[in-house]
């Protein structure tokens, strides 16, 4: 269901798109194009084929907006949404397929799982777009209108980790606008941290009666969102600081720079804006933001990649096999082994997509360098949307790729694999043991 959920909403969204409507001109927008932008859209991603800021209309602007609102609640939350607004409650099947999207531990808890995303979505989205609009408004002069549009556009683009904007240089134009780079930073970050985590935060909050209730430990699931994302936005900072200081931002004020940082440190994690001009990165620069973008951000939010939690039950199972323990440990808390296997079978998958990718697209277009492609391949399968600026001119062949990419990233690899599988053939029995050589 999460599966052709997205996929449904990808072809709907594209066939929108098409029409003579949704074009600033009047035409009618290529299939592919439109197919790709529905894409990146509702996979959160933000690459594009055609400028987002002149190609489409207010009426595919609306509809653009709407797909990434749709991808950043999901298809399951959605249809929850939509039960509890008709019925006032929520079938078995409804509470399975909604749990499946991975928001809520259990079925028992989607109901106030799905309330509460509504509701942080709605409070972060209304408050960088208050705070964007004043912005545009008095600051640049535009329009009670226009600024009001752009922003809650940049501010749903930005909580939804989708990184869409009005311009064609995305946010390079307010590269030392911190008002606007850092507003929009935080609500990417908090979306990109994950709902469940913000729950989970929610429930430790401080009570005036917390003396008379026993304390419960955070998930782990939290500890380790809250970790992985102070120290890799401090490692990005750091990547961007100093490959790019006297690199892409040469000649750049101080104080430019320095939010061109921080900004851009926050960023490969999942957001794809960009106020800076990743077409002048040096290789090596590329190479680190590669690395933070196939890591990710918080699970069951609207970050991509294979996940801070994924890396972290890798690394504890790394840790446990070099100490010859049975059990690895997170926390204090022992991972169950089926959690290491599904940690492994992401990454695996996830890997094994990206690098069958690159290489198709390196034999499609084979003008592109290497790292300029492969930076184009993570960014689509972490749908985190950042680009050397190659997407445009990419083969047919290969923005198809790409889309199918943005979509096996948006609903992850073992929803898929899970979705093809025939689960209710397990076998009944056990075969013989054997130990084959490991390395």
């Amino acid at each position: 269901m999460v599966a052709v959920g997205f996929a449904t909403l990808i072809i709907l969204g594209g066939l929108v798109l098409t029409l003579p409507i949704s074009s600033a001109d009047g035409s009618v927008t290529p299939v592919l194009s439109a197919m790709f932008t529905s894409a990146s859209a509702v996979s959160l991603t933000g690459l594009i084929v055609e400028d987002a800021g002149t190609h489409w209309s207010e009426f595919g602007h609306a509809t653009i907006l709407a797909l990434i609102q749709m991808g950043g609640l999901g298809i399951m939350s959605l249809t929850s949404l939509a039960g509890m607004a008709l019925t006032g409650k929520l079938s078995l099947r409804t509470r399975l397929n909604t749990a499946a999207e991975g928001r809520a531990q259990s079925a028992g808890d989607v109901r106030r799982t799905v309330i509460a995303t509504l509701l942080l979505t709605v409070v972060v989205e209304l408050c960088a777009a208050v705070i964007l609009f004043c912005r545009f408004f008095f600051h640049y002069g535009m329009g009670f209108g226009k600024a009001a549009w752009w922003g809650l556009f940049h501010a749903v683009s930005g909580f939804n980790n989708a990184g869409f904007g009005m311009r064609q240089d995305s946010l390079m134009t307010w590269v030392g606008d911190g008002w606007i780079v850092l507003t929009l930073g935080a609500a990417l970050v908090i979306g990109g941290m994950g709902f469940p985590v913000w729950a989970d935060l929610f429930r430790h909050r401080p009570r005036r009666d917390s003396r008379l209730r026993l304390s419960t430990p955070l998930m782990i699931t939290t500890k380790v969102t809250l970790v992985g994302t102070a120290v890799l936005i401090v490692l990005g900072v750091l990547l961007v600081a100093l490959g790019e200081w006297n690199g892409a931002m040469e000649g750049m004020p101080t104080h430019d720079k320095i939010l061109g940082s921080i900004f851009q440190g926050v960023t490969p994690r999942t957001a794809g804006f960009n106020s800076l001009d990743y077409g002048q990165f040096h290789p090596t620069t590329l190479m680190g933001t590669d690395i933070l973008m196939i890591i990710g951000g918080g699970s069951a939010g609207t970050a991509g990649g294979i996940k801070m939690t994924t890396c972290a039950v890798l690394v504890a199972a790394i840790i446990a096999e070099f100490r010859g323990e049975k059990s690895s440990v997170l926390w204090g808390r022992r991972l169950d082994h089926t959690v290491v296997r599904q940690a492994l079978t992401v990454a695996t998958l996830g890997i094994s997509v990206v690098v069958v990718t690159i290489g198709a697209i390196q034999v499609f277009d084979p003008q592109f360098t290497s790292d300029r492609i492969t930076f184009e391949v993570i960014s689509a399968f972490a749908t985190v949307g950042l680009t050397t600026g190659i997407t445009p001119a990419l083969s047919a062949p290969s923005q198809i790729l790409l889309i199918l990419v943005m979509y096996l990233g948006r609903i992850g690899p073992i929803t898929l694999v899970t979705a093809l599988a025939l689960r209710n053939t397990q076998r009944r029995y056990e075969l013989p043991t054997e130990r084959p050589y490991i390395g």
